[in-house]
Parts: structure tokens; C-alpha cells; sequence
């Protein structure tokens, strides 16, 4: 790790951090020429993909030309600029049993911006959330999940708010749910009339509200209750599309379908998207003013045109000491400088925090 990269860690978080945060093109372009040069001189793997692609500092003249990593990648390489005895801490992809994981490596330092960029974003679209339910375990029982720490963060800056993680790691290492608390949590909630955030994977709500149709429960939780929902299911949960998925959070929670929001982020990320603006009934995600994605196009590798489908690239300015521009194998379509998921690419693994255990 150099001073360099450390110099421009600290002036984006001061960036990120500024209440007027918002960054124009040609800025990002050239803060992402500038930490692409750094990353290329100081990422030993990632400098070996771009000379084998003939992509090098002098010859990238725009941030969309600098040459991302597959997300597979950080299952093979060590794609970090931070030294062995610098590694403080790891957040492993998610998969299932007997997957090999990806590795994206932090320090104090890249922990910091971590932190900054997400709860700039988080703040922004969810403002006052009330007491805070998480439908995860906590950090000391998966202390490689990335949306797990997201969750602890988030528990953290709202120090006078109540919380509670709910979620507990059963024998074969899958994530359930405890029940019993809850809904003990969502009745205290309904009986004070205060605000409850429920924040979770796809598969852990699918659970929840399994047993509550189970045993005919029906909760109308407070005005200005919400839910985070993120992840997936794949295999550990019955599979629903969105839409009918928000339909019975509605149903057996009372949250308005404005009130949910879902998340879009991975562990080989440091900035999140989330897609509370609706626009012609279709949802749409956006990143933070320090990231930018592009649809691509699998069969040329060129961004596709509005309202065309393709794999979503991402270049995050917080992944300061990995690699920034990442190509993920989720599917979205092109939607002005937004983006719409609609799931996986078919050669692509199992994937998805959802997955996450230990």
C-alpha cells in the first residue's frame, strides 16, 4: 500500500462526506483515470489483466475504457493492494455449499470508506428508520458477510434507535430466522405506534412470511415503516417474483409498496444501489454520485442502448484498494442513468448475499 492510494481515499471520503456530494462526468473520469493508474501500479494481479488486455494507464483516456474484473476473479487472484499483515479484515462471496468464495480484502483505512459510501446512500433513502430489525445474524456469527457488517454499520449511526438481529445460524451453516423475536418486535411496534425497519434477504422475508400465513398472523405496522430487502433465494427459500414478494410484505406487515425499498450491492463492492424511485411501474436502481454502472452487452462488450438488457458493469470509486471497475453476471436493463435487475446470467453460479453464511 502506497500514500498515494491512502491520499486518495482520505479526499474522497472528505468528498463523499460533503453535504453537496453530487460529481459531475469529467470529475469522475478523472478521479477513475487517476485511481486506475494507482490500482495498476500497486494491484499486482489486476496490473497483470490489463497488460494481457494491452489496457494500460497511458493509453485509457476515459473511465468507461478502463478494464474491469470479472466478479469470478476474486475467487482465483488476490485482486488487493494491501500487504498480507495488512489485511484486517475479509468479506467472502456468497454461494452454496462447497463453492469456492471470492475474497475482497480491507484495512482500516478501506473499512472507512466503506462505511462513508454507504451510509451516505443509506441515509439519503431512508432517513428517520425507527427501531431497526434485522433479519440476519449478527456480525460475531458471520464476520465474513459483507451485508452482515452493512447492517452493523447501519445499526451503529443510529445509536439511539432500538435493534435487534434476528436471524440465527442453524447446523448445516443456512440462515433462518427466529421467530418468536420477531414478532415479538413487530407487535411492540404495532402497540407504540413507533416505526419499525425491517431490513433482510429475499429468502429470509419469504420465511417470515411463510409462518405467519401459517399461523394466520397479520401485522399493520405504523405509518412510515419500511423494509430493505436484498439478495436472492436460490435454494434457500420457495422462489417468488418481486412483485408478489412485496404484495405479502404488504399483506402481513401493512407497509405501503412505497415503503419497500430493495438494495442491490455484493461483497467485491464497497457502495450500494437501491431502487426507491418507481417510474412507469418498473423499478429502477441507482448508485451514488461516486460510482457508475453500464449495461453491457454480452456478445460485444459495448454498452447497450436504452431499454436493452445486458450484464451490469460497475465502476465504484470506493473500492479504493481492490479493483474499482467490476463486471458482475447480473442481468438490468439500460434505464437513463438508472438501472432495472432482472436476475442472473444462465453460465453464472449461484450467487447472492443471500447465501452468505459463517
Amino acid at each position: 500500500m502506497t500514500p498515494e492510494l491512502s491520499n486518495f481515499a482520505a479526499r474522497l471520503r472528505e468528498l463523499i462526506s460533503h453535504p453537496q456530494f453530487e460529481i459531475g462526468n469529467r470529475q469522475f473520469s478523472e478521479l477513475a483515470l487517476e485511481l486506475f493508474t494507482l490500482q495498476f501500479q500497486n494491484n499486482f494481479a489486476y496490473r497483470k489483466i490489463c497488460e494481457t488486455r494491452r489496457l494500460m494507464p497511458q493509453v485509457v483516456e476515459y473511465w468507461t475504457q478502463i478494464p474491469s474484473v470479472p466478479t469470478g476473479a476474486f475467487k482465483e487472484l488476490e485482486l488487493t493492494s494491501l500487504a498480507p499483515d495488512a489485511r484486517a479484515a475479509v468479506f467472502h462471496s456468497s454461494g452454496t455449499t462447497g463453492q469456492k468464495r471470492g475474497r475482497h480484502f480491507h484495512n482500516a483505512e478501506s473499512l472507512a470508506i466503506y462505511e462513508a459510501s454507504l451510509w451516505k446512500w443509506f441515509q439519503l433513502h431512508f432517513g428517520d428508520a425507527g427501531e431497526l430489525v434485522f433479519l440476519t445474524p449478527n456480525q460475531n456469527a458471520a464476520p465474513h458477510s459483507s451485508l452482515v457488517h452493512m447492517f452493523e454499520i447501519v445499526r451503529r449511526k443510529f445509536v439511539l434507535q432500538e435493534s435487534a438481529f434476528t436471524g440465527v445460524i442453524s447446523a448445516d451453516g443456512s440462515w433462518t430466522v427466529n421467530f418468536a423475536v420477531t414478532i415479538q418486535k413487530l407487535e411492540t411496534a404495532s402497540d407504540t405506534a413507533k416505526p419499525l425497519t425491517l431490513l433482510g434477504t429475499a429468502f429470509s422475508f419469504v420465511h417470515l412470511l411463510d409462518y405467519l400465513a401459517e399461523n394466520n398472523l397479520q401485522f399493520q405496522l405504523p405509518e412510515n415503516s419500511r423494509v430493505m430487502e436484498t439478495g436472492g433465494y436460490k435454494n434457500r427459500s420457495r422462489t417468488l417474483p418481486k412483485a408478489e414478494l412485496h404484495a405479502l410484505i404488504t399483506k402481513h406487515l401493512g407497509i405501503a409498496p412505497d415503503n419497500i425499498i430493495c438494495e442491490y450491492g455484493m461483497s467485491e463492492l464497497s457502495s450500494q444501489a437501491y431502487d426507491s424511485e418507481i417510474q412507469n411501474s418498473e423499478r429502477q436502481f441507482h448508485f451514488p454520485p461516486w460510482a457508475r454502472m453500464q449495461i453491457i452487452s454480452p456478445e460485444t462488450e459495448r454498452e447497450v442502448r436504452e431499454g436493452e438488457s445486458g450484464l451490469i458493469r460497475v465502476f465504484d470509486l470506493a473500492n479504493v484498494f481492490s479493483v474499482a471497475a467490476i463486471q458482475t453476471e447480473d442481468l438490468g436493463i439500460r434505464r437513463c442513468d438508472g438501472f432495472e435487475l432482472t436476475g442472473r446470467a444462465q453460465f453464472a453460479e449461484s450467487r447472492g448475499c443471500s447465501l452468505m453464511t459463517a
